[in-house]
């Protein structure tokens, strides 16, 4: 699979960073992408957070979410998907900044 990384050239909603989608090359899903991964700065101001993609839902009258990628059994295959998606985030900007140079 590869890891497409779409910038936030509009810098809106402030902290995104990027939104990614994930393209499979192989298998089954070979020719698909899975889009709704977003890159966003840590409201901290250290690090970065990725977030999967979603649905939205109402329970009396609060907006709440789930993810759509969830773990069967494990959470360390959600820690490989995020740990990839910020990765290949970081490889664009190495990439990106070596452009500008």
């Amino acid at each position: 699979m590869i890891v497409k990384i779409i910038p936030n050239d509009k810098a809106q909603p402030a902290g995104k960073l990027a939104d990614a989608e994930v393209h499979f090359t192989d298998g089954v899903f070979d020719g698909l992408k899975l889009i709704g991964f977003a890159i966003w700065e840590r409201r901290s101001g250290t690090g970065r957070n990725v977030t999967f993609p979603s649905r939205t839902y109402s329970v009396n009258g609060d907006r709440r979410s789930f993810a759509l990628l969830r773990s069967i059994s494990d959470n360390s295959g959600q820690e490989r998907v995020r740990d990839l998606v910020l990765q290949a985030y970081a490889e664009h900007e190495q990439e990106t900044a070596v452009d500008v140079a």
